[in-house]
């Protein structure tokens, strides 16, 4: 009798520990299947985060739109501005504020080539913001030369004049070196101001005002030089386009405003480069 009572006993403690069990793996399963059925509900959520996964991955697609941007405001401003460097300093710095995060805000062809020679960037992404660059600058002479081509026609009186864009000088015949010289210069003390602000961590408003002020001295110094043999500064090849100071029917321009500036451009970031190097040797 004893053995069969001890029998029955074991028998109930071993269905009551197997049924605690049975219950756990149900709740489990049944909380497997909750899990599994949420992204059904929430289709919508997941496409909105997979379209912002995408856009995050194409860093680049976005910095090129910057450039883009950056140069029409840019070269808009210095068409409607009449090239002023006061202008061309606030216009700059406000681009550089806007689209400084996203591309650096080079804006100019020749900038972009010295911070490719001194490896700030891959050789793509600066065909790719010369490209844009160039673009930006094109649209902004298209637009506005649309406003202009719509503006009434100049009237018989005495001080009315027909409405026309910025355009810069022609080059003066027979001392296109000193305009060369001087977009050189100019170019170099704007790189070498630039190459500060992109090496340098600053803040943002501050890089904006080193480049800012970097343009106007470079126009300052330049334009004041260019302007005594009747010449023009431009510092921008994007921008050199645009106001038509450019023309694939003689050398000079081309060697002017594009080899010119480059090369000053190139100068600036490496001396720039050089001397912080050294700097940095002697601590």
């Amino acid at each position: 009798m004893a053995t069969k009572k001890a029998a029955s006993n074991t028998k109930k403690s071993t269905t009551k520990k197997s049924m605690p069990a049975a219950k756990q793996t149900t709740t489990k399963v049944t909380t497997v299947k909750a899990v599994e059925s949420r992204p059904a509900l929430q289709n919508p959520t997941v496409s909105k985060r997979s379209v912002r996964l995408s856009l995050a991955r194409t860093p680049l697609i976005a910095a090129l739109i910057a450039e883009f941007v950056g140069t029409f405001i840019l070269t808009a401003a210095i068409i409607a501005g009449q090239g002023q460097p006061i202008l061309v300093f606030f216009a700059l710095v406000g681009v550089v504020l806007a689209v400084g995060t996203l591309s650096g805000a080079y804006v100019n062809p020749a900038l972009t080539l010295a911070a490719l020679v001194t490896r700030r960037m891959t050789g793509l992404r600066a065909l790719g913001y010369i490209v844009a660059q160039v673009l930006g600058a094109m649209l902004a002479l298209v637009i506005l030369n649309a406003y202009v081509q719509a503006a009434p026609a100049a009237s018989g009186e005495m001080y009315s004049s027909a409405a026309a864009l910025f355009k810069a000088a022609a080059l003066p015949q027979g001392k296109e070196w000193f305009i060369f010289f001087s977009e050189f210069v100019g170019t170099m003390i704007f790189g070498f101001a630039v190459a500060s602000a992109t090496r340098e961590k600053k803040e943002r408003s501050a890089a904006a005002f080193t480049v800012g002020l970097g343009v106007f001295l470079g126009l300052m110094i330049a334009g004041s030089a260019a302007a005594f043999i009747g010449g023009s500064a431009i510092l921008n090849p994007a921008v050199a386009v645009a106001l038509d100071a450019v023309t694939f029917g003689s050398a000079w321009p081309i060697a002017v405003y594009v080899l010119g500036s480059t090369i000053g451009a190139v100068v600036g970031f490496v001396l720039y480069d050089l001397l912080r190097s050294a700097e940095k040797e002697q601590a």
